[in-house]
């Protein structure tokens, strides 16, 4: 693996250091598009609805449930939680 300049270093280390906050607007911008899917890509949507809050370290268990009820707006609700978080 190259090594990366000290340029690139920094650019790594401000990525990692957003990570959650990047993630809670990777989520906002998911509910807006969820309001408006239909069909496969509404599925498709929701999926990365799971795997954004697993990598937030969400819990499992609201996870689970906020993808079984499909519901915009309680995840429209846990992104004003993980917002207030931030």
């Amino acid at each position: 693996m190259a090594d990366h300049s000290p340029y690139q270093q920094k650019i790594i280390k401000r990525y990692y250091n957003n990570f959650s906050s990047l993630q809670v607007q990777r989520l906002s911008e998911l509910v807006t598009e969820i309001y408006l899917a239909e069909g496969k890509k509404c599925d498709r949507l929701w999926k990365q609805v799971g795997e954004s809050l697993t990598k937030l370290e969400f819990p499992a268990t609201r996870v689970e449930h906020l993808l079984l009820k499909r519901d915009p707006s309680l995840l429209a609700g846990v992104l004003k939680e993980l917002e207030n978080k931030t």
